[in-house]
């Protein structure tokens, strides 16, 4: 006679744990081997299978010697509780996904030069998840190394992807740095402007194991440049209060003078060779498996988050 498993009504007579004791039982083909995996006694094994076979009205099981093999309708039943539990896994992990989403923590550090974006892309991105709650440091490039080795954070923001130790680098936003001066020195109307000049003005330069100190060296090395440094600061802020005092001038990222506006009392130059093009990255360790929140974060950044910076830092 032909049968369908669906035409039983089974919903009212079977339970999922008996469902899982059989799925666990067809599987290994032993009641024994059963019990271990469920932590349950051989005796229970058997029980609920009975009320199983019960409920169902023909055989799931027959047994040759010690073997136990699968009946047509416990094939059919086996294949059919597969499909059931890899259901209700893909449910779970999406239940796990929209709960991340709603309530979670992302720890993210980030150089000194990104403290004028990153915030601003946090709010779009908070409002979004608003039980996200945000760990935001900010520190220099050797700062985030220190952090990165300990596996801090969750996501890195820097201008320069480390050799050590083996991590993902994602591009997320172009970083230009520039020579700044006072609204009022007497280099501002110049146009094109020798780099070999900057060597004749006092120069304030951030601390060293600062990413933008790096790439600044690089460059004056390139063309054997050697700068008469006046002041070294560990804070942008700090430098570009230097340069608005008339101390001297400045590299830095173009993002930190997104805010002054055209009132504002620094200007940028117009030096060969300048803008350095830099870009920031987001990193993470390659062996990091990043939680539900520091993924979305992360396409956020590349997407959104990366059209937002473009359109309104500078």
């Amino acid at each position: 006679m032909a049968y369908r498993l669906s035409d039983l009504q089974l919903a009212n007579h079977v339970t999922l744990h008996q469902l899982q004791v059989f799925e666990v039982a067809a599987r290994h083909g032993s009641y024994t081997r059963a019990a271990e995996e469920l932590f349950l006694t051989q005796p229970t094994v058997s029980m609920q299978i009975k009320h199983l076979t019960k409920a169902i009205g023909i055989p799931l099981f027959e047994q040759v010697g010690k073997r136990l093999f699968l009946t047509q309708a416990g094939r059919e039943l086996f294949a059919t509780c597969q499909e059931i539990f890899g259901r209700i896994s893909q449910f779970e992990m999406s239940v796990a996904d929209m709960k991340g989403l709603r309530q979670g923590n992302l720890k993210i550090t980030v150089v000194t030069t990104a403290k004028y974006v990153i915030p601003r892309l946090l709010g779009p991105f908070c409002q979004r998840y608003p039980g996200v709650e945000i760990s935001l440091k900010v520190t220099n490039h050797s700062g985030i190394l220190d952090r990165l080795s300990e596996n801090k954070d969750d996501l890195y923001i820097l201008s320069k992807v480390p050799d050590e130790p083996d991590v993902k680098a994602h591009p997320f936003l172009s970083n230009p740095l520039v020579v700044l001066a006072n609204h009022d020195h007497p280099l501002v109307n110049e146009k094109n402007i020798p780099i070999q000049r900057l060597a004749e003005e006092p120069f304030i330069t951030r601390e060293a194991g600062s990413g933008t100190r790096g790439y600044i060296q690089a460059l004056f090395d390139e063309h054997k440049i050697t700068p008469t440094i006046k002041i070294e600061l560990a804070s942008n802020e700090a430098i570009k209060q230097a340069i608005a005092g008339g101390l001297g001038i400045s590299i830095l990222s173009r993002h930190t003078i997104a805010l002054e506006g055209a009132s504002g009392k620094i200007a940028v130059l117009d030096v060969e060779h300048f803008p350095i093009p830099c870009h920031w990255y987001v990193i993470h360790l390659a062996g990091k498996q990043l939680s539900v929140v520091a993924q979305a974060f992360l396409e956020y950044l590349q997407t959104e988050g990366k059209e937002i910076a473009e359109n309104t830092t500078w």
